[in-house]
């Protein structure tokens, strides 16, 4: 219905002074007041508190730091102590956890042992066949809160020096014959499960990066490191949305953060199940970026 403010203003919604507000509220059957805590000494705020509760009107208190305000901030109480929460993860509750972890073992066995069981032996006799390096790649990346693990995939390109901090461009030479396929479908990535089931990955997450581009991205990159709030995971909301393989420009990265940021923020595992089917359904079409 409009403000009450020690400060004067033309604005129609202007009504007059903090104090000329009580007989306001009682002539207009007013049942809710909202009130900027930094307005009002203890004193004065404690008044206002005791003359709602005597006239049947609620009080909500907004807290006067909008440069602070985000989306994923939420109240929370120790004992009988308010404290506001600026960074709310889901994940962060025991049972969403259990819930989340639980899921990530059953998928994960559920494809090393149906798939990998006998895609592995397959891989190995067509990697070796055309490149003498080993079945598998492995580099390392940081996971969950920032820990360093190896990343496992099929090798699918030629040994090079630059592996650990240049990545795969369209048209690279490193890229053999038989990465070029297990690439596009995403097949060489199939291995992560195993980093799944030991706990370090999820199978939904935002995407890990190697060290080099970690170091460089959470100094250029705002807000680049809440993504770290949560394991890193095989797929993820990002590059289902186009996000995925080679960062061309800042944009891309940018675009990247903000999506996984979301994710972090609003994880459920309705999301993930449609994270993992959308998956399917872009590996099964083939992807622009996945080279």
């Amino acid at each position: 219905m409009g403000y009450f403010d020690d400060k004067k203003s033309k604005s129609p919604t202007f009504l007059g002074p903090v104090m000329d507000c009580f007989l306001y509220i009682l002539e207009n059957n007013i049942d809710e007041i909202y009130c900027v805590a930094s307005k009002f000494n203890s004193k004065e705020l404690r008044n206002l508190i005791d003359f709602a509760d005597n006239n049947l009107i609620r009080v909500k208190i907004i807290p006067d730091n909008k440069e602070i305000y985000s989306r994923g901030m939420f109240i929370e109480l120790y004992e009988t102590v308010p404290v506001l929460n600026l960074r709310r993860v889901p994940l962060d509750t025991l049972f969403a956890r259990v819930v989340k972890r639980t899921f990530d073992i059953f998928f994960s066995s559920l494809v090393i042992i149906t798939i990998l069981s006998w895609l592995t032996p397959l891989m190995y006799i067509l990697i070796k066949s055309e490149s003498p390096g080993n079945l598998y790649f492995k580099q390392k990346r940081h996971g969950l809160k920032r820990k360093t693990f190896w990343c496992y995939k099929f090798q699918s390109m030629a040994p090079s020096d630059d592996a650990n901090s240049k990545m795969a461009t369209k048209g690279d030479m490193r890229v053999t014959r038989v990465g070029r396929i297990i690439r596009k479908t995403s097949i060489d990535e199939l291995p992560q499960f195993i980093n799944v089931f030991l706990g370090e990955m999820s199978v939904v997450g935002p995407r890990p990066h190697m060290e080099l581009h970690t170091e460089d991205y959470e100094v250029s990159v705002d807000k680049y490191l809440v993504r770290h709030f949560v394991k890193p995971g095989i797929t993820g909301l990002a590059q289902i949305k186009g996000y995925r393989g080679e960062i061309g420009e800042k944009k891309d990265i940018l675009n990247r953060t903000k999506l996984d940021i979301f994710y972090v923020e609003k994880w459920s595992l309705k999301l993930d199940i449609k994270i993992i089917v959308q998956t399917v359904i872009n590996a099964v079409r083939g992807e622009e970026n996945a080279y």
